[in-house]
């Protein structure tokens, strides 16, 4: 039975599930139905467990969370891998992708919707996606789609505050200090090539940095334009883009 993943297409998170299946070179279906309806199916499939994409469907089962997916597509097809060989190696790109999906992950989200929501023409230009075809060149829904997304993001992830954008920046200026002071020159995070602490790294950060060949987003509102240059001058940001370049195979 082909692997389907249920994810959003913009989502760090479902991008993480789609960099690993297509590291792995798993043929897969992939289907995006629109938002709240993804947290229904989650809410019912997990029986009120989890209530977030992506989910795959693996082997006749349903597993829930990026980083579970990405657990069970190592069992599933080993190679090439995605965890070191050496213990104290997978140990360590273990902790290194938790503190990414913990930390990063919550705080690039946050920082994007912060600015998307006050910049209603690049919403619209995000939202218009969940449209269906005929619709997606009518004002009106464009309009309503755009208004439904801010509000969704809003209530969903409780995002609104200026306070709230602070600490979002805060985080991911902690998480670029951390990226940087692990790799220390080195490439890869962990057992010397390429790993699930890299992959998740570089997937929580590609809505920040937008490497070639990530997922295409909307131009930066000019509200976080400044904030976004400064990360530019990082070490980070160019080992985002290579890690992209070297390893997000199509």
């Amino acid at each position: 039975m082909t692997p389907v993943l249920w994810h959003i297409s913009v989502s760090h998170y479902s991008e993480k599930a789609r960099w690993a299946l297509a590291w792995k070179g798993i043929e897969h279906e992939r289907r995006e139905p629109p938002p709240p309806a993804h947290m229904a199916l989650a809410l019912w499939w997990s029986k009120g467990r989890s209530k977030t994409f992506p989910v795959l469907e693996l082997d006749g089962e349903r597993i829930m969370d990026s980083a579970t997916i990405i657990g069970a597509l190592e069992a599933h097809s080993p190679k090439p891998p995605l965890y070191p060989e050496d213990q104290l190696e997978r140990r360590r790109a273990l902790d290194l992708a938790d503190y990414f999906d913990a930390n990063l992950g919550p705080a690039a989200r946050h920082l994007g919707w912060h600015h998307l929501r006050r910049d209603r023409e690049r919403l619209e230009e995000l939202s218009t996606g969940t449209l269906p075809g005929p619709l997606r060149g009518f004002g009106p829904a464009r309009r309503a789609a755009a208004l439904y997304a801010g509000t969704f993001a809003g209530l969903r992830f409780g995002i609104g505050s200026d306070e709230g954008e602070a600490a979002a920046r805060s985080t991911i200026l902690a998480a670029a200090d951390r990226l940087e002071s692990e790799l220390d020159g080195r490439e890869y995070l962990a057992g010397g090539s390429f790993s699930v602490a890299d992959l998740t790294a570089a997937a929580l950060f590609y809505p920040v940095v937008q490497p070639a060949g990530a997922p295409l987003l909307p131009e930066p509102p000019e509200t976080v334009r400044p904030f976004l240059a400064e990360l530019r001058e990082r070490p980070f940001w160019a080992w985002v883009e290579r890690t992209y370049e070297r390893h997000r195979h199509p």
